[in-house]
């Protein structure tokens, strides 16, 4: 399934750092309250306490662990370590000298706070983007901000980004070819033929009358041009498609 509606630039912030957070996100969601400072206790030396802070302010801003946990912006490290009164932050180094230790953290951050995998809510997430496809019409890069987001806010793991990016794709497509059908099942037969001719190159045209529609009238065109354009436009008005009504689209 293609997913070329990501740049690799986008493809590439995904679940990153792509800059200091605003001072305002710092202090609401990188601030670390009583539950979390009881957590980061539990952890001996100041580097340990740091480091493991550092992952669960980070999967809270991102839905994401990152793989080197120590890769976030100055201004992150710098906060967390004021709120945990380490004057010397940059000894949160030694935090990964023992492979396992960020592992082993994420674990307990996952347990503690009911961080979940992707795989857990992949139906709730299919059909919370089929209902959004089917209502919005918006594009799947929007749905794929947005899924970003209403994944982060249920405490889920975000997944790799193919496969988010396909199946937001896939589930969009889906849903679009159901409600083709269902438009197409709501027209009479007059309505079809009508539409059938939009596609219809007329003698001495090189494109059909929907294509140049979809271009619009031509820059600085005529009055007599402009008119007959907006007669063209009052032959559809028989189709009426107006008048199915909202209602008729609800799956």
């Amino acid at each position: 399934m293609p997913v070329e509606f990501l740049t690799d630039d986008e493809a590439a912030a995904y679940g990153r750092f792509t800059g200091p957070p605003a001072q305002a996100d710092l202090e609401r969601v990188f601030f670390l309250d009583d539950e979390d400072r009881a957590l980061i206790g539990q952890r001996r030396g100041e580097h340990m306490r740091l480091g493991f802070a550092l992952q669960l302010v980070t999967v809270r801003w991102l839905g994401t662990f990152l793989e080197d946990p120590l890769d976030v912006p100055g201004a992150v490290l710098e906060f967390v370590a004021e709120q945990l009164g380490v004057e010397d932050a940059s000894q949160v180094k030694r935090y990964t000298e023992r492979r396992e230790t960020p592992f082993d953290h994420q674990r307990d951050i996952r347990r503690a706070y009911g961080w979940k995998d992707f795989t857990d809510v992949d139906g709730e997430f299919a059909a919370w983007v089929a209902a959004r496809s089917w209502t919005s019409g918006d594009g799947p890069k929007a749905i794929f901000t947005d899924g970003v987001g209403w994944l982060r806010e249920r405490k889920v793991l975000l997944p790799g980004v193919t496969v988010l990016a396909r199946r937001v794709a896939r589930v969009r497509d889906d849903t679009t070819k159901r409600l083709w059908g269902v438009l197409e099942g709501l027209l009479t037969v007059g309505q079809r033929y009508v539409l059938d001719q939009l596609l219809e190159v007329p003698p001495g045209s090189r494109v059909s009358d929907l294509e140049r529609w979809r271009k619009g009238v031509t820059p600085r065109a005529s009055g007599p041009t402009i008119i007959k354009a907006l007669d063209q436009v009052r032959e559809i008005d028989g189709l009426e498609l107006a008048e199915l009504g909202a209602e008729t689209l609800v799956p």
